[in-house]
């Protein structure tokens, strides 16, 4: 299963939008590089797909790529289905693992108040960098294996 990167987030301060910088470098147990969130842990790199922003333009809302927060922005994989321990290839370089699925939000954003709903908590997905390595807008981001397929 085969996508393609349509934004590169960041920014420099935790609890607010991404702006896409069309570049950036994910550092291996990290992150991207700069970012507020490259701090290790299971939560190194967000991404969320185009399809899941699609639901919430559909309520009326005008939001963008790095609205949600997230740091990979993506269009053709259903992300929210693939479990956790999926390998996606992102570039020629990179290699993520998905950790964890949806988040929690204990005070709820903008948007959530504006429309009453906002996916990042159920389709949003997070990834460990086992591999880093450069990327940029209109990379193919691909499932290598899916996890519950590996030994």
């Amino acid at each position: 299963m085969k996508g393609k990167i349509l934004a590169i987030n960041f920014s420099p301060h935790k609890g607010g939008k991404k702006i896409n910088v069309g570049y950036g470098r994910l550092l291996e147990n990290m992150g991207l590089e700069n970012d507020a969130h490259a701090e290790g842990g299971i939560r190194q790199v967000s991404l969320l797909a185009k399809e899941s922003i699609e639901k919430i333009r559909a309520k009326g809302l005008e939001v963008g790529y790095g609205d949600f927060a997230e740091n990979l922005t993506t269009e053709g994989i259903p992300l929210s289905t693939l479990p956790i321990g999926t390998r996606l290839r992102v570039g020629a370089e990179v290699l993520l693992e998905i950790s964890q699925i949806g988040k929690v939000c204990y005070n709820r954003c903008q948007i959530f108040f504006t429309v009453g709903d906002c996916v990042m908590p159920r389709e949003g997905i997070f990834a460990q960098v086992i591999k880093g390595g450069y990327i940029c807008v209109g990379d193919v981001i691909e499932v290598e294996n899916n996890a519950s397929s590996r030994d």
